[in-house]
This record gives structure tokens, C-alpha cells and sequence, in this order.
């Protein structure tokens, strides 16, 4: 791979990070609802906070890493979520609640983009998307081991959910903690004058980026939030809701670095597109797992992760290759807005079209994805031709 220790030791802090939120994530809805005796509507709510917050924090947060630095943003944002997720082990109203949320939205939206901003430093151009892979095997490493973790301890009912959003609070303060001790501080270059106008004047990422709302809210909020309670719905057990998202990390595990390296030379939208031909296909096995039962689901977190491994191959590099070094926090905070607006969008609209009828979020999510790879191919040629295809290593 030909990584930095320092980056390899970064790579070990986002996989403890991801173990403890792994445990909690399938069940955020689950565990206000049933354990806490919220509607399914306001636990919805609850939970699209804590990206809808995030929507708003991520613009300042991208500021402050072209000031500050990845390190020392990712830092404050890692202390706002391990404050939110340990008041929302105490969400005994629903005060207590929405304000834990807001807190660890806040959280949410400063360590996206200061993560990526990291990542994006301490790996040359060439390697970045090895770089992006295997973070994305140390968090589905972390959130699969979590998620097992995770559903087994949340069949104790509300104790085992309460030591559950602890233990993820103590598990972000343990990532903060090898983050002060294996980065160096970082140096920075001299700000520039305009800040986000200049981001917004880049047409090719603002088309990506609005495009990647739609992709972020079916390949990764359908599997988190809308999945766990349809499947509830369907009489699946949480036993094996958490058996799910291990299936889905571990194919993201086995298929996220040949994934990298096959798509090595080829079309950026190319990738894209082809991933979300796979969530288009995952939201309609989870339709016909009414029929099919657990089978259809377990064959649908293959193909959602399968397009995991596609969009992470291509996205995140591409924005860091679009972005001016002394803009690189804002570039990554537009990136990571287009994420939280699809996280948020999931569990918030997910939750309301559940209640009407369990198949209508998943067919929603397969015309959405659809229409995401028109619009891909169609934002293309805004590209410059140097970033349109997934660099080759030894060839920058």
C-alpha cells in the first residue's frame, strides 16, 4: 500500500472510533422508540438531527480546518460527539433528547470534513484513493464489529442500550486521544481571499456535490436507518438486524481495496454510476424481502455495500484533487454538507414514508439512485479532463 505509519496509525483510530458507533447506529430509532417510549415519527426526528445539525456545522467547520488545522478541528468535533451520544444514553424526555442530538449533530459535522481534510494531507495525490479505501475497511471493520456487538447487547432491553451509547461516547474521546498523540501539526498555507465564494464559483463541484445528496441518502442512510425498523416491520429480530450490517461491512472489507485497484485507470463517473446501479438493485431486494424474508435483506446489504466500495473509491479523491490546497477544509466541508444533507434526508422522510407504508422509503430509494446516474453522466463533462479518471499509482 506504501502508506505512512503516521496515516496507518489514523486508519487504527477511525476503526475504534467506528467500533463504538457501529454498536449504536442500527438501533438509534429503534432505541428511542421502543426502549424509550418516543413515537416512531419524533425518534425519526431525533435521529435525522443528528445530521440535520450537521448540515449547518459543516460549513463553519471547514473554515476553521483552513485556520486551524484537520487535527485540532477533529478534536473538538470528536468531544461534541462523545458529549451528545452520552446525554442520548439518558434520553428520558424528549429535552433531553433533541438537545444530545444537536450536540452530537455538531459533532457529526465538524469531523467529516476535518477527517477527510487529514486523510486528504497525509497521502500524496497518487494513493488517495487507497488512502479513502482502506479507511473505509477500518470503519466497516469497526462499524460490523460494533453492529454484532451491538444487537446482541441491545436484546437486553434498555440497560444493554444504555452501556451501548456509553461505551461509543468513550470510544471517540479513545480516537481523540491517538489523534493528539500520531499527527504532527500541520502546516498551512496562507488563507485566501473569498473563502466559500470561491467554492461555489467551482461548477464541477457543486454539480458532484449536490448529486452526492442523493447518492449518500440511498447508499448509506437506506442500510442505516430505514432498513432496521422495515425489517422490525417484517418480523426480523434485532439479533439479526445487527447480522445484516456485519454482512455489509465484511463485503466492504473483502471488496473495498480489488475494488480500488480495478477501478484504477477508469472513468470517476464511470464508478459512480455503477454504484448506484448497485443501491438501485439493493433497494429492490429489500422490496421483495416481504417475500424472500431475511435472504432478501442479507442479499441487499451485499449489494449496498458493493456500491460503498465504488463511491469511495471515486468521490472523496476527487473532491481533494478539485480543491486548491489553501481551500482543501472548504472543499471537504461542501463534500461532507452533500453528506449530511442525505443522511439527513434518510431517517427524516424514511421515518414518515415507514409509517405509511413499509416498501414505499426502499422504491423511493431505487428511483432515486436511478436518477442520480443520469444526472452523473450528464455533470461529466464539467470535469477537467486531469481529474476525470482514478489515478494509477507510479503514474503522477
Amino acid at each position: 500500500m506504501r502508506l505512512s505509519r503516521q496515516l496507518w496509525v489514523v486508519q487504527a483510530g477511525i476503526f475504534l472510533s467506528m467500533l463504538g458507533y457501529g454498536a449504536v447506529f442500527p438501533f438509534e430509532i429503534v432505541y428511542l422508540h421502543e426502549a424509550r417510549g418516543f413515537s416512531l415519527g419524533f425518534a425519526g426526528v431525533v435521529v435525522g438531527l443528528l445530521s440535520g445539525v450537521a448540515v449547518f456545522a459543516v460549513p463553519a467547520a471547514g473554515a476553521v480546518v483552513d485556520r486551524v488545522g484537520a487535527r485540532a478541528t477533529a478534536v473538538g468535533a470528536g468531544l461534541a460527539l462523545a458529549a451528545g451520544y452520552a446525554g442520548l444514553a439518558f434520553a428520558t424526555t424528549p429535552a433531553i433528547a433533541v438537545g444530545s442530538a444537536i450536540v452530537a449533530g455538531v459533532g457529526n459535522g465538524g469531523l467529516q470534513p476535518s477527517q477527510s481534510a487529514l486523510l486528504a494531507a497525509l497521502a500524496p495525490r497518487e494513493l488517495r484513493q487507497r488512502a479513502t479505501g482502506v479507511s473505509r475497511v477500518a470503519v466497516n471493520v469497526g462499524i460490523g464489529l460494533g453492529a454484532a456487538i451491538g444487537g446482541a447487547v441491545a436484546g437486553l432491553g434498555l440497560e444493554g442500550f444504555v452501556a451501548l451509547f456509553l461505551a461509543n461516547a468513550v470510544t471517540y474521546v479513545v480516537y481523540l486521544a491517538v489523534l493528539v498523540a500520531a499527527v504532527r501539526d500541520e502546516v498551512r498555507p496562507e488563507p485566501v481571499p473569498g473563502g466559500y465564494r470561491q467554492v461555489l464559483r467551482d461548477r464541477a463541484l457543486m454539480r458532484f456535490a449536490l448529486i452526492n445528496v442523493a447518492l449518500i441518502a440511498v447508499g448509506w442512510g437506506v442500510l442505516a436507518w430505514v432498513v432496521p425498523p422495515y425489517a422490525r416491520a417484517i418480523g426480523i429480530e434485532p439479533g439479526a438486524i445487527g447480522l445484516l450490517i456485519l454482512v455489509n461491512a465484511v463485503t466492504v472489507v473483502v471488496a473495498q481495496l480489488p475494488i480500488v485497484r480495478a477501478a484504477e485507470g477508469r472513468s470517476r463517473v464511470g464508478a459512480l454510476s455503477l454504484g448506484a446501479g448497485c443501491w438501485v438493485v439493493a433497494c429492490l431486494l429489500a422490496v421483495a424481502s416481504v417475500e424472500l424474508g431475511f435472504w432478501g435483506l442479507l442479499a441487499a446489504a451485499v449489494a449496498f455495500a458493493v456500491g460503498e466500495c465504488l463511491h469511495a473509491t471515486a468521490f472523496m479523491p476527487l473532491v481533494a484533487d478539485l480543491a486548491p490546497l489553501s481551500l482543501r477544509g472548504r472543499y471537504m466541508a461542501t463534500a461532507g454538507l452533500s453528506w449530511w444533507l442525505g443522511l439527513a434526508l434518510a431517517p427524516t422522510l424514511g421515518g414518515q414514508l415507514l409509517a405509511v407504508s413499509p416498501a414505499l422509503p426502499m422504491l423511493g430509494g431505487a428511483v432515486l439512485a436511478a436518477s442520480a446516474i443520469v444526472f452523473l453522466r450528464a455533470a461529466e463533462p464539467a470535469l477537467p479532463v486531469t481529474v476525470r479518471s482514478i489515478p494509477r499509482p507510479g503514474s503522477v
